[in-house]
């Protein structure tokens, strides 16, 4: 039988007027987007479409902007059936979604939570995240450095780290002089994926152990493991934990390759986890449903997987 997987992107790829074209097109994306807007009791949807960037980059809103437009998306496409759903960082909660173990209303209000936290962590203790190019060993580079974690293993050559500005900035050094290709700084709002986000990880904790996750068919890879994880309880822990952990994104990857399967389909902003899976060098095709002219071809491939 063949089957597919659905993989979501994270925070970083959000961009002012993300999913309008869905929503003009489908009223079911339209919905999708007053059903959010209702649910936060705020216009939600007036960032995503208009911003300003500045507005729509924060924390508060990326989040939950990213998970929106990805599930008024998913909702657009005709009725998918998964055999696995994976997502980067935030990204993790839009599979949980979709993987049919938690109600849109309660994963987007779990989401609020998180990305407040987060917000608030990242306002009250400043830190910033570099990318690392180059094929080194980044965790024995940095392992003597203090306040910098490695926050995202994405793809053959590529890691990020994330800490204190002092952290980061003493840890590249390191690193080039480890044969690091390139040190890139990110633009991002905090040291996320690292110690720094602590607290954001405790106040989180209890919102998500009252989460009333349930059981599904389909398969599920988280980035804490970097690995299928099925238990309800497990989820919940690795849910959590995530906050504070690296995000293991091409080892989840390697695991799902291992199932053999026949397409990736990623839904959402931007195309990155497509370039990932690239690098990565799965097997299976990546094709993205980012943009309305995007569904031809995402519909085409299920078309010649599954008689669809």
């Amino acid at each position: 039988m063949k089957k597919y997987a659905l993989i979501f992107p994270g925070q970083g790829a959000q961009y002012p007027g993300m999913g309008k074209d869905f929503a003009e097109a489908f009223a079911v994306a339209k919905n999708t987007f007053e059903e959010a807007d209702d649910i936060l009791q705020e216009n939600l949807s007036k960032t995503i479409f208009e911003g300003p960037e500045t507005e729509l980059t924060k924390t508060k809103n990326s989040q939950l902007g990213i998970f929106v437009v990805s599930a008024a998306i998913l909702r657009s496409l005709p009725e998918l059936k998964p055999a696995i759903c994976s997502g980067l960082s935030l990204g993790e909660y839009t599979a949980l979604w979709a993987s049919g173990r938690l109600s849109f209303k309660e994963t987007l209000l779990l989401v609020q939570k998180r990305a407040l936290f987060m917000n608030e962590a990242c306002e009250s203790t400043k830190g910033t995240m570099a990318a690392v190019l180059g094929t080194i060993d980044v965790d024995a580079a940095i392992q003597e450095i203090p306040d910098v974690w490695v926050a995202n293993y994405n793809c053959p050559g590529q890691t990020v780290i994330s800490g204190t500005q002092e952290g980061v900035e003493a840890a590249s050094i390191a690193l080039k002089n480890a044969g690091a290709r390139r040190i890139l700084p990110l633009q991002v709002h905090g040291a996320f994926h690292s110690g720094l986000m602590k607290r954001a990880q405790d106040s989180l904790a209890p919102y998500v152990t009252k989460a009333p996750i349930v059981d599904s068919d389909v398969d599920f890879v988280m980035n804490a493991s970097g690995d299928f994880v099925s238990g309800i309880d497990e989820i919940k822990k690795l849910l959590t934990l995530q906050v504070t952990h690296s995000v293991r994104w091409e080892q989840g990857i390697l695991a799902i390759e291992k199932k053999k399967v026949d397409l990736y389909i990623e839904i959402g902003c931007g195309k990155t986890l497509a370039g990932l899976n690239k690098k990565i060098g799965v097997l299976a095709p990546t094709v993205s449903a980012e943009k309305l002219t995007d569904i031809d071809e995402v519909v085409s491939q299920l078309r010649s997987l599954c008689n669809y």
